[in-house]
């Protein structure tokens, strides 16, 4: 199982670097993930993200107090906002922007919703 959870924590640490050069990939979730395996795979690993000098003051918040930076929340919900007016202006069909759209407002309401950092 150890293997499995390694697996999953650098899988998920691996989706978490492309986040940063695309931002329509979350980065802090997946180092969500990465730190839930490797809390169950490798102490020494889960510390890394942990003190990570970037990361780590988000992961930390959310972790204490599901909290997430003001800047976040803005970015986070433009991002959003910019995915669904990008698929109307390239003609994706009304039927897929519609679902597009309801689960990202309900995304959108989570984020809104979790207490400022």
């Amino acid at each position: 199982m150890r293997v499995l959870y390694l697996g999953i924590g650098w899988l998920a640490v691996g989706f978490a670097f492309v986040g940063v050069f695309l931002p329509i990939l979350p980065t802090v979730p997946f180092l969500l993930i990465a730190l839930w395996a490797f809390g169950r795979s490798s102490e020494r690993l889960r510390a890394r993200l942990l003190a990570d000098p970037v990361f780590g003051p988000d992961i930390r918040r959310w972790q204490e107090r599901g909290a997430i930076r003001r800047s976040a929340k803005v970015l986070s919900l433009t991002a959003m906002t910019a995915s669904v007016a990008l698929s109307l202006a390239i003609g994706v069909p009304p039927q897929a922007v519609t679902i597009q759209a309801a689960v990202l407002t309900a995304v959108g309401l989570f984020i809104l919703s979790r207490p400022e950092a």
